[in-house]
């Protein structure tokens, strides 16, 4: 998937955790969703994050290659417990790791899939997969503004 659909998923899912809960400083919480969404793919020197780190990616791309590691339970559990000690706030935390989870949904949803139970080389996929940059994606990137818009004027109204 491409990194605005990883921004939006991040988007979305905070949206309506902050809807649905009483979530901590929402703000911090989606912004960090957004974080969260673009960080898996540190490991690909040509996406967002990783045009904005080069050298921290190629590093990670070298060792590891693409979604692999930085696709993985592992990664997200390692990060669950790192972050906390690096940032004090939860809610900037949480938003990461929500951030995360949503860009596996996504990547596991293309044919490439990921490695999500790295260090297995078990490639996880869903059944029906897009393209990244096609129609499909396009497609779901209209439907997670459209669950954003619903939950964000939800937000206003508990507000």
């Amino acid at each position: 998937m491409t990194g605005k659909t990883h921004i939006m998923a991040g988007i979305a899912a905070t949206t309506a955790i902050v809807a649905l809960t009483d979530a901590y400083q929402p703000e911090w919480f989606i912004a960090a969703g957004v974080a969260g969404g673009l960080l898996p793919d540190i490991c690909h020197s040509g996406s967002k994050i990783g045009r904005r780190f080069p050298i921290l990616s190629k590093v990670i791309n070298t060792i590891f290659g693409h979604r692999t590691f930085t696709h993985s339970l592992l990664f997200l559990f390692l990060l669950a417990l790192i972050l906390p000690r690096l940032i004090s706030n939860p809610s900037i935390t949480t938003g990461i790791l929500v951030g995360m989870v949503t860009h596996f949904i996504l990547d596991a949803a293309t044919k490439q899939g990921i490695k999500l139970l790295y260090p297995a080389k078990i490639t996880i996929r869903f059944p029906i997969t897009a393209r990244t940059g096609g129609k499909a994606e396009n497609i779901f990137l209209l439907v997670l503004t459209v669950v954003t818009l619903y939950y964000a004027n939800h937000m206003i109204d508990i507000f």
